[in-house]
């Protein structure tokens, strides 16, 4: 069962937001997810953009062999320097 860290879309045609999820990669497209362990939205022209992620889960779930997607590792990493 390989797992993934992607994201998933959700809000309306203009305004995206995406739910940062751990799902098996065979239903990642059904929406059938493991674990929600964050949320981006993405920044309209001028406003900031918001990012909550629990990035201990995350890497939690990478030390347990789940592959993050490009985007996903930048939002990791984007995170990780909030924190520190």
């Amino acid at each position: 069962m390989p797992v993934v860290i992607r994201l998933a879309r959700t809000g309306s045609a203009h305004t995206p937001k995406f739910r940062i999820t751990v799902a098996d990669s065979k239903f990642a497209a059904k929406k059938r997810f493991i674990e929600v362990i964050g949320q981006y939205i993405p920044s309209p022209k001028g406003q900031e953009k918001r990012l909550v992620l629990n990035v201990e889960k995350a890497k939690e779930w990478i030390h347990k062999g789940a592959q993050p997607s490009e985007r996903v590792k930048k939002l990791i990493d984007e995170a990780s320097a909030q924190h520190s």
